[in-house]
């Protein structure tokens, strides 16, 4: 995705042992830089997070942008981060499920309206499934209850993030 601001998509780094050899190094709680004149400086731990995300989603071959939440994001760029149509965006903002900012004839969103929009999205899902679980539990469908499918699933989920 790239973004009309000055902050710029990242490709996966092609030197995978750097990344191996970055990552290892911030698997410690506490971190430093030391720059060209030797001065060195612990990393605070927001941005060792940010670092230790950024590494591993490069070690997965994903792309990395790092820009502020309130960046503005074209319709597209919205869709793209949605995984959803340009043109399923548009009736999500003409149906006021998202705000956004008409300029001239274009409409753009904030990175932190789409990301919020996502995360209820995904509640929303995660509520639906629990429901018909639920449902499907009292109708004498499943033998397991809701919190063994929910271990099941975190379970699921770790192994494929660690594979």
């Amino acid at each position: 995705m790239t973004v009309a601001t000055s902050h710029f998509v990242t490709l996966p780094s092609q030197d995978s042992a750097a990344v191996a050899a970055l990552t290892a190094l911030l698997r410690e709680p506490v971190a430093s830089l030391r720059g060209p004149d030797g001065a060195e400086v612990e990393l605070p731990a927001e941005v060792h997070d940010v670092l230790v995300q950024v590494l591993e989603a490069m070690a997965h071959g994903q792309a990395i942008m790092v820009a502020p939440v309130s960046t503005r994001l074209t319709t597209s760029q919205a869709a793209d981060l949605l995984g959803v149509s340009r043109p399923t965006v548009v009736k999500l903002l003409e149906n006021h499920e998202m705000p956004f900012e008409k300029t001239t004839r274009h409409r753009r969103v904030r990175l932190d309206d789409v990301l919020a929009y996502r995360e209820r999205c995904r509640v929303e899902r995660h509520s639906v499934l629990d429901e018909m679980t639920r449902q499907a539990i009292e109708d004498g469908l499943y033998a397991d209850s809701a919190a063994d499918y929910t271990e099941a699933w975190k379970a699921a989920r770790k192994a494929g993030a660690d594979g």
